[in-house]
C-alpha cells in the first residue's frame, strides 16, 4: 500500500532545493556542487532508501588523476584516443551505474502508476483513504521527485562524458552515448518518461504544466500534423517524444512499448508480429522483430502505456472512440476467423 510518510517532502528540503537549483542555473554554483547537494537531499526525499546514482565526483577525480599523470607528455595528451589508465574502471562502472539508475527509475515509476491506476478492491481502498488525505497531491509530488532524479543523473552523465572527451581529446565519451542507446539504457529515452509525463498531465488535467522545483515543464501537442510530447529540463535539455505509430502513421491508440523502447498501437504491433489482437503481444514468436529497429525478442517484454492511452482519450475523445470501435470490429472479425479455423481442424475437414 501507499505510505505517505515515505513519499512526503519536507518543506525545508523544498526551500533548499529551490535555492541550489536557482544558483546553479544562474551560474553561481558549479554543477558538481549542485549535484552533491542534490544527493544529500535525495536521502531525505526517500528517507534513507538506497537508490542508484551516477558517481560524478569519484569519476571526475579519476579524470583529474589521468590528466595529471599524462600532462607531462603533450603528445600523449593530444593523441590519447583510449586511455588504459582510466578506461578500465571508467566506462564499465559508468555503464553499470546507468543501468542501475534506469532500473530504479523504471521500478519506481511502475509502482507510482500502479497506485494511480488501480482497480477492484485496491481502487476501493485508495478511494476510502482519500477521505483522510489527498493521495493525488502526494503522488504528483513523487512524480516530480522522479523527474528530477532521472534529469539530474542524466545531466551528470552528460557532463562527465564531456569531461572525458576534453581530457583525452577523443570522441569515446560521445561514442559511449551511442552504445548506451543501443543497449536501451539511455536515461532520458525511456517509455517510462513518456508514461510519467502522461501521468503528470492527467493528474493536473492540463495540456502542459510546469514542474515546480525542477525548473522545467511537460507539454503535449496532439494534432493532425505533429503528435509529440515535449519535456524541457535544466541545462538546456529539450526532448521530444513522438506519439505517432510508425506503422499506421497515426496517433497511437492503445499503445504498447516494446523492450527496445519503440511505441506502436496494439493492433499495429500485433499485425506486424502476425498474431491476433485478442491473443496480445505476449503471443508473438520469440523471433519477432521490432518493425523499426529490427531487434529480436522485443515483444516478450512489451508494456502497455496506460497513462498515455488515458491522455489520448482525454485530449482526442472522438478519435479515441473511433479507433476503439474500429479495433473491436477487427478483433471480432479475427476471433471468428480463428475459431472457425480451429473448428475446421477439430472435425477433420482439413
Amino acid at each position: 500500500m501507499f505510505d505517505s510518510r515515505t513519499h512526503s517532502i519536507n518543506f525545508f528540503v523544498l526551500l533548499r532545493r529551490n535555492s541550489w537549483i536557482w544558483k546553479w542555473k544562474k551560474g553561481e554554483m558549479k554543477f558538481g556542487c549542485a549535484f552533491r547537494e542534490y544527493l544529500q537531499e535525495e536521502r531525505e526525499w526517500f528517507l534513507g532508501e538506497k537508490c542508484a546514482h551516477v558517481e560524478y565526483s569519484r569519476l571526475k577525480k579519476v579524470l583529474k588523476t589521468c590528466k595529471k599523470d599524462t600532462s607531462s607528455d603533450k603528445d600523449l595528451l593530444c593523441q590519447c584516443q583510449s586511455c588504459p589508465l582510466c578506461d578500465q574502471q571508467f566506462f564499465s562502472e559508468l555503464m553499470k551505474e546507468a543501468s542501475d539508475v534506469v532500473g530504479y527509475f523504471s521500478s519506481r515509476v511502475q509502482h507510482l502508476l500502479h497506485l494511480h491506476i488501480s482497480s477492484g478492491l485496491h481502487r476501493y481502498v485508495l478511494r476510502l483513504r482519500q477521505c483522510f488525505r489527498s493521495d493525488r497531491q502526494t503522488l504528483t509530488q513523487e512524480g516530480r521527485i522522479l523527474i528530477e532524479y532521472i534529469a539530474m543523473n542524466a545531466i551528470a552523465m552528460r557532463k562527465i562524458l564531456k569531461k572525458y572527451d576534453k581530457v583525452h581529446c577523443s570522441v569515446n565519451g560521445e561514442n559511449f552515448k551511442s552504445r548506451m542507446h543501443a543497449e536501451h539504457i539511455e536515461l532520458l529515452h525511456s517509455p517510462w518518461i513518456i508514461e510519467l509525463g502522461a501521468f503528470y498531465l492527467n493528474s493536473t488535467g492540463l495540456d502542459s504544466c510546469e514542474l515546480d522545483g525542477v525548473y522545467g515543464h511537460f507539454s503535449c501537442d496532439l494534432n493532425l500534423n505533429r503528435d509529440v510530447m515535449t519535456l524541457v529540463l535544466p541545462d538546456s535539455i529539450k526532448l521530444e517524444y513522438t506519439l505517432t505509430c510508425a506503422i499506421c502513421l497515426d496517433l497511437v491508440f492503445n499503445p504498447y512499448a516494446l523492450s527496445c523502447g519503440h511505441i506502436f498501437c496494439k493492433s499495429c504491433a500485433c499485425s506486424a508480429a502476425s498474431v491476433m489482437i485478442f491473443q496480445g503481444l505476449k503471443a508473438a514468436s520469440p523471433e519477432s522483430k521490432c518493425p523499426i529497429c529490427r531487434e529480436v525478442g522485443g515483444y516478450s517484454k512489451a508494456v502497455r502505456m496506460v497513462e498515455l492511452d488515458l491522455l489520448v482519450k482525454r485530449r482526442c475523445r472522438d478519435y479515441w472512440r473511433e479507433r476503439l470501435a474500429s479495433e473491436r470490429v477487427e478483433t471480432l472479425k479475427q476471433s471468428k476467423e480463428y475459431w472457425n479455423l480451429q473448428s475446421t481442424y477439430a472435425i477433420g475437414l482439413r
